[in-house]
């Protein structure tokens, strides 16, 4: 069962005795398989728990008892993931160790897509238009001039979308694949493919390249 302390952190969990058979066990059938989910599930709600409380300013109007159940969704998401992908275990670490991050993604993850639960993605294309314009650096105003027009023009409608949602707009990964349907890979890759287009289309303008 969950720790009754929510300020548990990884130091205390580490001085924990080490189990290095749980992806043995994990991979067993009948008792032996049954007791080690168990051990990992106590495990990934501690973790989860220790996430969801340390970002619980993101969401003050939640209850203990309601981030209680985030943290058990995100301790269920992980135990999924990380059962999925027994195989990719190399014994680098602690087999807690590994797990743990699991659980510390879940938990991020989800408390991020509720905090933007109730708020619109717009996916203003043109707010980096607006941005530029507001720009009265005389040092700056021709690289952002550049840059605004390479976001117009280097840039397919897909890859405005994101850039402008994720950089400008604040709109977590996570969050943002959720509405599109899509996945945080494919859209780090739109992001970093969009940043390429970008510091190719400055550097042809002869100006300093961008991030």
């Amino acid at each position: 069962m969950p720790p009754r302390d929510t300020n548990t952190d990884m130091s205390a969990l580490a001085a924990a005795p080490a189990i290095e058979v749980w992806h043995l066990d994990l991979r067993a059938s009948g008792p032996r398989r049954d007791a080690a989910a168990t051990r990992l599930h106590s495990l990934l709600v501690r973790a989860a728990r220790f996430e969801v409380f340390r970002r619980r300013g993101m969401l003050p109007q939640l209850s203990s008892g309601e981030l209680d159940e985030l943290a058990e969704e995100a301790a269920g998401d992980a135990a999924v993931s990380i059962l999925r992908r027994l195989d990719d275990f190399r014994g680098e670490s602690r087999f807690e160790t590994w797990a743990y991050k699991f659980a510390l993604l879940e938990a991020a993850v989800k408390m991020r897509r509720r905090a933007w639960r109730d708020r619109e993605v717009a996916l203003d294309t043109e707010a980096w238009e607006k941005l530029a314009a507001r720009e009265d650096d005389a040092e700056h105003a021709e690289l952002f001039a550049c840059v605004r027009d390479g976001i117009r023009t280097a840039l397919t409608p897909h890859q405005r979308r994101i850039l402008v949602a994720v950089v400008l707009d604040g709109v977590p990964i996570d969050v943002l694949a959720e509405r599109l349907d899509s996945n945080r890979n494919a859209l780090y890759k739109t992001v970093h493919d969009a940043r390429a287009r970008l510091r190719a289309h400055v550097a042809a303008a002869g100006l300093a390249e961008v991030a």
